[in-house]
C-alpha cells in the first residue's frame, strides 16, 4: 500500500471520528409495585440467584486451591445443568433458567475484573443487603405493566419514556423494601455539539470541585447533616431484642435513612457532572488513588462523603453522550504546590494551607483555584 492511502488530514479524520451516530448501553430505572404473589415470587429468584452465586463462588475457590487452575462460565453452567437435576435442588427449577445463568456470567466477568485489577475479590451474598436478578430475554413493558418469566402483570410507573431497544432488565430490592427495574437499552446518541471550551477540575474537602474559572461549587454533606439522625436510629436498632419485630421495623427505618441519603448524594453528582460535560468541549481531570486516601482516618469520612469515585465515572459516560473529552493527569503533578505564573514549586505546603504567596513573582494564590488551573495547563500541554 502506498503512503498517500494511508494518509488522513485533519478535517478527514474529523469527519471519521464526529460525522457518525454513535451505539452506547443506557439504562432506565423505574420503580415497579409488586402484589404480595408476585413479591414471592420475585423474593424466591432472589435467593435462587443469591444461591447460584455464592454457590459456584465457592466451588471456584475449592477447586483453585486442590488444582491451582480456575474454573470457567462454561465449567460452571454444565456443573448447575447438573445440580438442578438433584432431587435436594428441584426447586431451582421454580425460576427463570436464563437469571441463573446470568449470576454465573456476572461471577465470570467478577473474576475477571478481580484478575485485570479493576475490583476485589468477589464477595459472597447476603441476604440483608440489596437483592437483584436480570432477565436477559423474554420480557415485555406495556401500558405500566412489566412482564418477566414466571411473574407477569407487576406494575411499573414509567415516568420518562424508554429510547432505543431494549436488551435485557434487572430486577431488585433495596433494605428498605422498595422495588425498581432497571432497563438496559441500546440508544444511538446523534453527533457531539463542539463548544470549544475547556477546564481543568481540582477536588476539595472543603469545597467539592474548583474549577480554572474560579467557580466553586461547595460540598453538600449530605453524611453529615443526617449523623445525629443516623446515630439516634442506629441505638434504637442496637435496643431491639435479636429477632423481633420491633427490631426488623428499627432495620427497615435506618436503612430508608441511608437510602435517603445516598440518593441525596447520587442526585447532587448527576446534575454537577451534566452541567459541566454540556457546557465544555474537555475536562481535565486528577487521577486521584482515593482507595488510599481514605485510609486516613481524619479525612475518610469526609472523602467517601463527597462521592468522587462516582462522580468520575458519570464524567466519562456523560461525557460520550455530550461530545466532552474527560482527561486524567497523572496524580504526582505538584499541581497544588506550583506557581501557574512562574513556576516555582513551593515544596514545605501543608493540607491546612489554604493559600499562599509566590516569593518570586509575589502572585497570592488560593490553593485550589491554583491547582485546576496547573490541571487545565498540564492537560492542554499533553501531560497526562
Amino acid at each position: 500500500m502506498r503512503q498517500s492511502q494511508i494518509f488522513f488530514t485533519l478535517d478527514s479524520l474529523q469527519k471519521i471520528l464526529y460525522n457518525y451516530n454513535m451505539t452506547i448501553n443506557k439504562a432506565f430505572k423505574y420503580r415497579i409495585y409488586p402484589n404480595e404473589a408476585q413479591k414471592q415470587i420475585l423474593e424466591k429468584h432472589f435467593g435462587c440467584v443469591r444461591f447460584v452465586s455464592n454457590y459456584f463462588l465457592r466451588q471456584r475457590i475449592d477447586y483453585y486451591a486442590e488444582n491451582q487452575k480456575g474454573l470457567t462460565y462454561f465449567n460452571n453452567a454444565s456443573a448447575l445443568t447438573q445440580l438442578k437435576r438433584l432431587p435436594e435442588f428441584e426447586w431451582l427449577n421454580e425460576v427463570n433458567a436464563q437469571s441463573l445463568q446470568q449470576a454465573l456470567r456476572n461471577l465470570d466477568v467478577a473474576y475477571h475484573n478481580f484478575f485485570n485489577k479493576k475490583a476485589k475479590f468477589p464477595a459472597f451474598k447476603k441476604k440483608r443487603n440489596k437483592q437483584s436478578f436480570t432477565v436477559p430475554q423474554h420480557f415485555n413493558i406495556k401500558d405500566d405493566i412489566l412482564n418477566v418469566p414466571k411473574c407477569y402483570g407487576i406494575k411499573i410507573k414509567i415516568h420518562r419514556p424508554i429510547d432505543g431497544i431494549m436488551k435485557s432488565i434487572t430486577i431488585s430490592r433495596t433494605p428498605s423494601g422498595k422495588y425498581f427495574a432497571s432497563v438496559l437499552c441500546e440508544v444511538e446518541i446523534p453527533d457531539p455539539i463542539h463548544k470549544g471550551n475547556e477546564i481543568g477540575v481540582d477536588y476539595g474537602i472543603k469545597s467539592f470541585i474548583t474549577t480554572s474559572e474560579a467557580e466553586i461549587v461547595e460540598s453538600p454533606k449530605f453524611l453529615r447533616q443526617s449523623e445525629k439522625k443516623l446515630k439516634r436510629m442506629q441505638r434504637r436498632v442496637s435496643r431491639q431484642t435479636k429477632g423481633s419485630s420491633s427490631r426488623k421495623k428499627a432495620i427497615k427505618k435506618l436503612a430508608r435513612q441511608h437510602e435517603k441519603v445516598a440518593n441525596q448524594r447520587q442526585d447532587f453528582l448527576h446534575k454537577t457532572s451534566r452541567i459541566l460535560v454540556r457546557e465544555n468541549q474537555a475536562i481535565y481531570i486528577e487521577n486521584l488513588a482515593i482507595s488510599n486516601m481514605v485510609k486516613n482516618h481524619h479525612l475518610a469520612k469526609s472523602i467517601s462523603d463527597s462521592g468522587w469515585n462516582t462522580f468520575v465515572n458519570m464524567l466519562k459516560y456523560k461525557g460520550q453522550w455530550y461530545g466532552c473529552r474527560i482527561v486524567e493527569l497523572d496524580r504526582f503533578f505538584p499541581s497544588s504546590k506550583r506557581c501557574h505564573i512562574c513556576g516555582y514549586v513551593h515544596e514545605s505546603l501543608t493540607l491546612s494551607d489554604r493559600s499562599w504567596l509566590c516569593p518570586e513573582c509575589k502572585t497570592n494564590h488560593d490553593r485550589d483555584i491554583n491547582a485546576a488551573i496547573n490541571i487545565l495547563i498540564f492537560g492542554r500541554a499533553g501531560i497526562a
